[in-house]
């Protein structure tokens, strides 16, 4: 385990349960319901320029995650920026990374019920390089696979129960692709680890916030960027058809960012190239990240 830690990650400072560790000291119960349930959820935040991104709506996230699975939060706002303004203060060599956090409903006597009465909820949080998209991604663009979605009814908590996820982006690897596109009864949902958007006569379509689809934090932030660039944007059922027949595809994450989708099905989109409304939203998206080269670290932004 050391050796695995030493060599990979360099035994990174984390945090665990209010303390600040080497990795290679940080420990969890076995019996955390987060290892035998998968009884927790996660935010992944991106940082640019020592600031993170999207800061407030990562957190609202968080917070809509816990509610939903009846966790009281363990943190209010400004003690989760504290720890990940704090986890970015400790490597300041890395322009670009994400911060990791996963919070669990904690320790307790192994029931499938909820602890009664509760127990404090588990914390950790790691700070890990993050590689932007190449410019070679941007300009050449991806290649999926569709899927049928066959994770669970809640896709709308980010939980830690990734086994659909897991199993989704296997079956890319094994395809020898970058992504899935998946659909549930004929209509899209979402890939593996991504929002999934649909470019048809200069709009831009995804499917609706619900409990089918991850609300990624991209979807506000196209939202913002469709309006700045005079862009229709919808938010509606997609099926199938119009998926196969769209002009552009697009991925987004917070570790992606955005990226074109030009194949699916070995079958180009669109012209097989990523198209212009890609073009513009990538460049906005950029523009986004570098203003935040004169943010105020330590703020909610």
């Amino acid at each position: 385990m050391t050796d695995f830690i030493q060599g990979v990650s360099g035994n990174p400072t984390v945090y665990v349960n209010g303390a600040f560790v080497p990795l290679s000291e940080a420990s969890i119960s076995v019996l955390d319901r987060g290892f035998i349930f998968g009884d927790g959820i996660y935010e992944v935040v991106p940082i640019y320029h020592g600031q993170p991104f999207r800061m407030t709506e990562h957190l609202n996230r968080l917070d809509r995650s816990l509610a939903k699975l009846e966790i009281t939060p363990p943190m209010d706002r400004q003690e989760w920026l504290d720890l990940v303004t704090g986890l970015v203060a400790l490597d300041t060599t890395q322009d670009c990374a994400m911060v990791y956090i996963q919070v669990t409903r904690g320790v307790a006597k192994r029931d499938h019920a909820f602890p009664n009465p509760p127990v404090k909820p588990t914390v950790f949080a790691m700070s890990a390089p993050m590689t932007a998209p190449s410019q070679a991604l941007r300009e050449q663009g991806l290649r999926a696979i569709s899927l049928e979605d066959k994770r669970w009814l809640h896709c709308d908590i980010k939980s830690v129960s990734l086994l659909g996820n897991v199993l989704a982006k296997q079956a890319a690897v094994k395809a020898g692709v970058d992504e899935v596109v998946q659909f549930r009864d004929d209509y899209l949902t979402e890939g593996a680890s991504c929002n999934i958007w649909v470019v048809k006569n200069n709009a831009v379509y995804a499917p609706p916030k619900d409990n089918l689809v991850l609300e990624g934090i991209r979807y506000g932030l196209f939202e913002e960027l469709c309006q700045e660039q005079g862009i229709a944007f919808h938010l509606e059922p997609i099926h199938r058809t119009t998926v196969n027949n769209a002009d552009e595809l697009m991925l987004s994450s917070a570790t992606r960012e955005i990226l074109p989708i030009v194949a699916l099905d070995q079958k180009a989109v669109g012209t097989g190239k990523p198209g212009p409304i890609y073009q513009r939203l990538r460049q906005a998206y950029d523009q986004r990240i570098a203003a935040l080269s004169a943010a105020k670290l330590g703020t909610v932004a």
